[in-house]
């Protein structure tokens, strides 16, 4: 069983029992967190339900912990100019552990 999610403007694919990192959600630690959006779903590897836009279902999850993604570096130049400016860029996000899939 699995399905094809948009989490905070992401598609993931999850499965059953995934432990995965999203862009950050609001919500406390042990806190269970309900998603609608379901764009694909299979029961089993034969049905395969495909929206347009969504499909109904729901995918429960429980937020593990927060973090922070590793840096990314964006670097500036113009040639010749001597114009040089580096940044860095740290995302934040939530680990989340998928409990359950109802299509």
């Amino acid at each position: 069983m699995y399905a094809l999610v948009e989490i905070a403007g992401t598609q993931v694919e999850v499965h059953q029992n995934d432990i995965i990192r999203v862009p950050f959600l609001d919500k406390n630690i042990g806190e269970t967190v309900t998603f609608d959006k379901l764009l694909l779903g299979s029961a089993n590897g034969d049905d395969l339900n495909i929206g347009k836009p969504y499909i109904s279902g729901t995918v429960s999850a429980k937020v593990l912990a927060h973090g922070r993604f590793d840096k990314v570096i964006v670097f500036k130049k113009i040639r010749r100019k001597g114009f040089r400016k580096l940044n860095g860029h740290k995302q934040d996000y939530s680990k989340i552990e998928i409990t359950g899939i109802n299509l």
